[in-house]
């Protein structure tokens, strides 16, 4: 699915290839979080261990070209291509990968040893690295063999492919994460450049199939100054008819191939995305129950709850 030349670009940026479509790429807070230097807000908001998080995706399609998306947007393809590998060799190769790649902390004196050693025995799959996953035809066998694993698995997706929702009924994340970049379809065709017709219609069929769901369930919304982060009337209307457990209203971040793009301008600063959280909890009964001032980050609920924080 992917040129030699597009292979080597990826592996200078981090990533690591897996089989003929997946990938892992250590994240930034994984490395903090072994030298005890920050956690992600993953793990404020749910407990999720940062430091034995595995962030990959089973494919590089998407059928999007979000202007806010900091990955290289312009080789993948809104339809799936080639092979399809099986999810225990995905789940065998990303964490060897992943393992392979931590290894090169164990000579550093600022690691912590406890926080490294558990690193090198993984614990969470973040399937939100690259490119649209419900576009992998195998996605719910790929979720069930995570869990037969003992691990726990975050699914984000833009929503865009309700068909693949419905199938993963049977085998449900530990998480579900729709995307929710608009509040109106003008506003999506404007921020995300959809090479699908009909593409509003099916993050709506999307945020409707949510009820089904008896895993967690959250939406996120990226919000970027002067594009989306407008008419929260219609966001709010939106998050009261889907009833997700989790809302995060997160900013853009002025990073990757965005920056080609976007302006830093268009990057809200944390205040300013607080203040558009408060505007929708005027407008509905969530509360703000949480925040992360450096990663620009809100957690919305209707109440807070004992099992937000997950214990492992």
């Amino acid at each position: 699915m992917l040129s030699e030349e597009k292979i080597k670009d990826l592996e200078k940026q981090g990533y690591r290839l897996v089989g003929n479509h997946s990938a892992i790429k250590v994240c930034d807070w994984t490395k903090q979080a072994i030298r005890c230097e920050g956690t992600c807000y993953k793990n404020i908001f749910y407990g999720i261990n940062s430091h034995r998080c595995i962030q990959m995706t089973p494919s590089f399609s998407c059928n999007h070209r979000c202007q806010f998306c900091w990955r290289d947007i312009g080789f993948t393809s809104d339809k799936w291509e080639g092979k399809v590998d099986e999810p225990k060799d995905i789940v065998d190769g990303c964490i060897k990968a992943h393992i392979k790649y931590l290894q090169g902390f164990g000579g550093s004196s600022r690691k912590d040893n406890k926080r490294y050693m558990e690193s090198l025995r993984p614990l969470h799959f973040a399937i939100s690295l690259s490119g649209e996953p419900t576009l992998y035809p195998k996605l719910p066998e790929l979720i069930k063999e995570i869990h037969s694993r003992g691990m726990t698995s975050f699914l984000v997706t833009n929503g865009t492919n309700p068909d693949m929702l419905k199938k993963l009924l049977k085998h449900q994340p530990t998480q579900l994460y729709i995307t929710l970049p608009a509040p109106d379809e003008e506003t999506y065709k404007n921020v995300c450049k959809p090479l699908i017709k009909g593409g509003w219609n099916k993050i709506k069929e999307s945020l409707d199939l949510l009820s089904k769901f008896n895993c967690r369930k959250a939406i996120r919304m990226t919000l970027v100054k002067d594009i989306n982060m407008n008419n929260p009337e219609g966001y709010a209307k939106l998050l009261k008819d889907a009833k997700p457990d989790f809302i995060e209203l997160k900013a853009y971040m002025w990073v990757g191939y965005s920056i080609e793009r976007l302006s830093i301008e268009n990057m809200p600063r944390h205040p300013e995305i607080k203040e558009f959280a408060e505007k929708i909890t005027k407008l509905t009964n969530l509360k703000i129950i949480d925040e992360k001032t450096n990663s620009r980050v809100v957690l919305l609920m209707e109440k807070d709850r004992n099992d937000r924080i997950m214990m492992f």
